[in-house]
């Protein structure tokens, strides 16, 4: 972290508000007709495939996309994501 940053965070108290970050892993785009046809054990077929990117979003505003990953230690079988990409938010979200 910079001088900026730190200047920022200090700054700003927005900067400790937490926000919901939504990671998406794919689209499904069934019929209304296939869709009630679903029970228990199903399976929705996505757009994307295992090892393709997620993306994270606030709102609709896509903010970078990673790779999903299983964490290690005390938090293993949670899932996480290494972020691979960040969008410039210079402009804001």
């Amino acid at each position: 972290m910079d001088d900026a940053d730190t200047e920022l965070s200090s700054s700003n108290p927005f900067t400790s508000v937490p926000i919901d970050l939504l990671v998406s892993v794919g689209r499904a785009k069934p019929l209304v007709r296939e869709l009630l046809e679903l029970g228990e054990n199903a399976i929705l077929a996505l757009d994307r495939k295992v090892d393709d990117p997620v993306e994270l979003y606030v709102g609709d505003r896509l903010i970078a996309r990673g790779e999903l990953e299983e964490l290690e230690g005390d938090q293993k079988g949670q899932l996480g994501v290494r972020l691979t990409e960040i969008v410039d938010l210079k402009n804001g979200l």
